[in-house]
Formats: structure tokens, C-alpha cells, sequence
């Protein structure tokens, strides 16, 4: 049985029950890279430019850990996944970035990927696929269904309070056995905002949610609210991002505050170097100042960043809004 290599990080958050499940319908054996580690992100830095952002150095180690363990690389195109907002420059050229960074790597499946209405355009992007896998009519079609299924349960998941690798975890089980998190239990509740490469990868992020959790914080991240709900914030800017990441990101967290009595915080995960994320933290900081006044926390991660420097800014963070909520309580009494 051939198999295919995706690697854990970038667009793995958002699409990788789609993909996975569509490849393993046509036959192929799915190679997910181990989680990230020191050794996944200093074979990324020793083979990536200079200048790229931590997120794509990360992408870089993630390929090095599965180049030899595979047959195929699945590194799509990504150009867009609505029709109206495109994925960072740098998403667009992966497939050249990887292909012309080693001479020893298998072939890359690199079918671009332009959504504009999900369930035609996905199907377009998924015969391509198996087309190139020289895979039968029959099996593309009854790979695209399952893949579908497995998408909306997916996003169903998340929009119940679950983290991606929870809700991947939870997706060959019976919805009926899924316990889901418990709110109002939480001495304190944050929204976690940001891309999800970001936020939800344990190493790059210095097991931010982790230690929140441990803290007894309750969270909320754009991931975790309804397209429904997202695609409501279109219109609240002057000006939408140009990206794909960074509107969501955006109106994921514009929704959080106007429900801003369902959260006592905001803590902005934010790559250093990235240009988009960037412009998007001065966004949130700046919406946050002019409408809701709640804390705001921004926390630059990169490739020197450390889980003890980022967890004393959680604890101080957490302490100084755990202060501010029992000096507010007293003075209510």
C-alpha cells in the first residue's frame, strides 16, 4: 500500500480529517509527521531561508521528519478556501519552497487548491487529487462523501469546545459518547486568538493552552465559534484582511468581544516575522482598546521562544485578572 505524508502543522488544523479521509478511501496509507519537537524545528530553521516565519520553518522540519517514510508528499496549493480571501503568500509557494530545498524528496502532490462554494469546489480539488493517484471514478466519489462527512463532523467538534487534537481524536467515536467541555466551572475564562498553526501546535505555542488548563482557565478560540457566527463579522471592518487566516482569526475574536461578558481576557498568539500577523495583533489591540477595554495580551512565539518565559507571562496575566474580578466582585457586595 503507497502512502502519503501530510505534515502536522499550517493547514493540518483546518483540513486534515478532509484530506486523510479522502486519501484513505482511494487506498493510500496516511503518514501524519510526529508531533513538533527541538529536532523537528531546528531541521526546519537548517533548511529554510532566513527570513521565513516560524510556522514555515516549522512546515520545513515536518517534511525532513517525513521525506524518507513515504511516497508522496501532500503539500496542496493553497490559494484560497472561500473565494474571496487568500492564504499568505508564503502557503502559495510551499510546494516550490519544499520542492527546490532538497534533491532527495518523493513526489509532491501539490493539486492547487481554490475553493469558492465548498461542496462543488472541494469536489473539483478532490478529482484532481485521485486523478493524479490514477485512482477510479468510483472510489473519487465515495472518498469525496466520506471526506465531506468527515469535515463537518469535524467543525462540529470544534464548535463544541474542543481543541483540534481532541475533536480528532473524538472522530471515529459515537457523538452519543463525546463529553464535551463544561463551562461556568472555570474561575476565569480567555479567548485565545490567533492562527490555529499557532495557537494549537504544544511546542511552538510553549504549551500555552496546556498550562492555562492547568490553571483552571477556561478558553475560547476562534476555532471553537460556528462558521455561522464567523462569517457574521464580515462586514464589521472598514476593510477586511487580504488573507485567509487573518480574517478569520479577526472576525472569530470581534465576536468574542461583543460577547465580551462571556470572557475575561485576550491573549493574541502571534508569530514574529509574520507581516499579516502583524498588522492583525495592532487590529485586535486596537478594536479591544476603542469598544471592549478587556486585558490583552499579545505573545510573540519564534524559534528561540521557551515554555518557562511565555509561562510567566500566563501566570502574571492570570493574576492581575483573577485580582481584577475579586476587587470588582467586592465592590458590587
Amino acid at each position: 500500500m503507497a502512502k502519503v505524508g501530510i505534515p502536522r502543522t499550517l493547514a493540518y488544523y483546518t483540513f486534515y480529517p478532509l484530506w486523510k479521509t479522502f486519501l484513505e478511501e482511494l487506498g493510500f496509507e496516511v503518514v501524519l509527521s510526529p508531533p513538533t519537537n527541538k529536532k523537528t524545528l531546528d531541521l526546519g530553521v537548517q533548511e529554510t531561508v532566513n527570513d521565513a516565519c516560524v510556522p514555515i520553518k516549522l512546515y520545513h522540519g515536518h517534511i525532513m521528519a517525513l521525506k524518507s517514510k513515504v511516497d508522496y508528499l501532500f503539500i496542496p496549493r493553497l490559494v484560497s478556501a472561500d473565494g474571496k480571501s487568500t492564504f499568505c503568500p508564503k502557503f502559495l509557494g510551499l510546494p516550490d519552497m519544499v520542492r527546490f530545498s532538497r534533491n532527495d524528496l518523493p513526489p509532491i502532490i501539490d493539486t492547487t487548491f481554490k475553493v469558492r462554494k465548498f461542496r462543488a469546489s472541494i469536489f473539483s480539488f478532490l478529482n484532481t487529487v485521485g486523478k493524479r493517484l490514477s485512482a477510479s471514478k468510483a472510489s473519487i466519489i465515495r472518498g469525496y462523501l466520506q471526506a465531506r462527512k468527515a469535515h463537518k463532523k469535524y467543525h462540529f467538534l470544534l464548535s463544541k469546545g474542543l481543541f483540534p487534537a481532541e475533536a480528532m481524536g473524538k472522530l471515529n467515536s459515537s457523538l452519543g459518547e463525546i463529553s464535551f467541555p463544561q463551562s461556568g466551572k472555570e474561575k476565569l475564562t480567555l479567548a485565545v486568538v490567533g492562527y490555529p498553526y499557532s495557537i494549537f501546535d504544544p511546542y511552538i505555542s510553549g504549551n500555552l493552552l496546556q498550562n492555562l488548563r492547568k490553571m483552571g482557565i477556561g478558553i475560547i478560540t476562534p476555532e471553537n465559534i460556528s462558521l455561522k457566527n464567523i462569517k457574521k463579522m464580515e462586514t464589521r471592518l472598514p476593510q477586511n484582511f487580504f488573507w485567509y487566516y487573518s480574517n478569520r482569526a479577526a472576525w472569530g475574536t470581534l465576536h468574542l468581544m461583543e460577547k465580551s461578558g462571556n470572557i475575561d481576557g485576550i491573549i493574541h498568539v502571534t508569530a514574529f516575522g509574520c507581516g499579516p500577523d502583524a498588522m492583525l495583533n495592532k487590529l485586535l489591540e486596537l478594536e479591544d482598546k476603542n469598544h471592549n477595554q478587556l486585558p490583552f495580551l499579545s505573545v510573540s512565539i519564534d524559534e528561540h521562544s521557551g515554555e518557562a518565559g511565555i509561562l510567566t507571562r500566563l501566570e502574571a496575566f492570570v493574576d492581575m485578572l483573577a485580582h481584577k474580578k475579586q476587587s470588582e466582585g467586592s465592590r458590587e457586595i
